[in-house]
């Protein structure tokens, strides 16, 4: 590799570099996502049990209390749906006053009519009389709502906005003077001396007690679901980061092994032996290539590079083992061994040349000079592990990975695309079998001698498909 080569690959492995606190902040960010995708799809949800809980207490008030004056609820269930509406308009992860606002709309606008009686009714009950009914329990429709999209302090807040509001309706019927006075000493005078018996029927008595017990409860339940809330968020974030960390295995391996990798991780793991087809791929001249243009677009042809050959490698359920600069190194058959590994390797080669002849034509149609890349493949035993202590790689190391790379530098002495050894193409022939397509273009060369190896090895060359020229 020349001096640029190695500059390129200091900035390639700076990201890899980077510290844990700049990791768990791509985590959070990544979870931040996970959460606003699920606070939205929570809304949604909330807001279809909101307006099934208004149609199910719709239906419901004409036939605990069939009269025309129950139209006044109905209306007010109108503005309970129009402010869920307006809570999925404004949701979003993160303190939002709007939305805050509209959930304390929301309690206001309950205790409202759980406390002041209906302007309509044709029955004159003492403003007390509300209490009687019953109509707390629907605070608990409201907050399990609030479970579905909202987080576990605001599951809190609401608790506490609710207590506050009831106890502030309290203090203001509690305030209102008695305006039948005589009915409530009638009701005395029938009871007697039993203070707790007149507390409970009297038409104008809070209850004080039961509106404690209720808050309380209420209290209790909302603490309760917030725990809940929160444990919820822990594991969503959790599996965020669970879902990162497999997208960036995808980076690296085919769909195939990631699904594998992710359900088992003892194949990382166990420091082992086996067969495997390694390839190299390398731009010819790159050095004089990058000398006349800019880092933008020595970095872009780059890219660009990349992501051909690194489709094509996921494409035949190869592995990517590394980039290296202006080239990269794949692995078939890592870390599971399968039914085609060296077939595979030399269809993706093959796939990988027709894709540089695509591409240069497209770069010759605007103007920019072809890239000329050179293969090497070969077959054979290799040492497969993590290595490193904090900061861990999965490593495919031996004299096969060696001898792969040096049949990819042969190509510029033999004039040609592609070097395969005859380990490899025997191999691929009892995979493929040898009447396969991927052979024909494969012409038989003398044993080579390759540093490294003992002795000197048959190989297989494959001609330049396109026109290419030097810089």
């Amino acid at each position: 590799m020349t001096t640029l080569v190695e500059r390129l690959d200091l900035h390639a492995a700076l990201p890899r570099a980077r510290s844990r606190r700049d990791t768990e902040t791509d985590t959070v960010q990544f979870a931040q996502a996970a959460l606003a995708a699920a606070k939205q799809e929570g809304l949604q949800l909330a807001v279809r049990a909101r307006y099934v809980a208004l149609a199910v207490i719709a239906c419901l008030l004409p036939i605990v209390n069939p009269t025309w004056e129950q139209l006044y609820y109905v209306v007010l269930l109108g503005l309970f749906a129009l402010i869920g509406w307006g809570q999925v308009k404004v949701g979003r992860v993160g303190v939002s006053r709007s939305e805050l606002a509209l959930l304390f709309c929301d309690l206001a606008l309950l205790t409202y009519v759980a406390v002041v009686p209906n302007p309509f009714s044709s029955a004159h009950w003492p403003v007390a009389m509300q209490y009687h009914f019953g109509n707390f329990i629907y605070f608990f429709v409201l907050l399990s709502g609030a479970t579905l999209a909202y987080s576990w302090r605001t599951v809190i807040a609401v608790g506490t906005w609710t207590s506050a509001l009831w106890i502030v309706g309290m203090v203001w019927v509690w305030w209102q003077p008695d305006h039948d006075p005589e009915m409530t000493g009638r009701i005395a005078a029938a009871i007697g001396s039993d203070q707790r018996l007149f507390q409970l029927i009297s038409p104008n008595s809070i209850v004080f007690g039961a509106r404690i017990q209720e808050i309380v409860v209420f209290m209790i339940v909302a603490v309760t679901l917030a725990v809940a809330v929160r444990r919820g968020n822990d594991l969503l974030i959790r599996h965020a980061a669970i879902e990162r960390e497999r997208g960036n295995l995808a980076r690296y391996f085919s769909p195939n092994v990631v699904e594998e990798l992710s359900k088992h991780d003892e194949p990382l793991k166990q420091v082992r032996t086996q067969n495997v087809a390694v390839l190299f791929v390398d731009i010819v001249g790159f050095t004089a290539f990058a000398e006349v243009r800019t880092p933008e677009e020595v970095v872009h042809t780059l890219r660009e590079f990349h992501a051909l050959m690194e489709q094509e490698v996921f494409r035949h359920s190869g592995t990517l083992d590394k980039y290296l600069g202006d080239g990269l190194m794949a692995t078939f058959g890592t870390p599971f061994v399968g039914e085609a590994d060296a077939g595979n390797a030399l269809r993706c080669t093959q796939a990988m040349m027709a894709a540089v002849d695509t591409w240069n034509g497209k770069r010759k149609a605007a103007g920019e000079a072809p890239i000329r890349v050179s293969f090497g493949l070969h077959y054979g035993p290799v040492v497969l592990g993590d290595i490193g202590q904090t900061c861990l790689e999965f490593a495919v190391i031996g004299s096969t990975v060696n001898a792969a790379s040096r049949l990819e530098t042969l190509t510029r002495a033999l004039d040609c695309e592609l070097v395969a050894s005859e380990d490899l193409v025997k191999r691929a022939k009892s995979e493929l079998g040898s009447a396969d397509a991927a052979f024909r273009p494969l012409i038989a060369q003398a044993p080579q001698t390759i540093r490294g190896l003992e002795h000197p090895i048959a190989i297989w060359i494959q001609a330049r498909g396109g026109s290419h020229r030097s810089w």
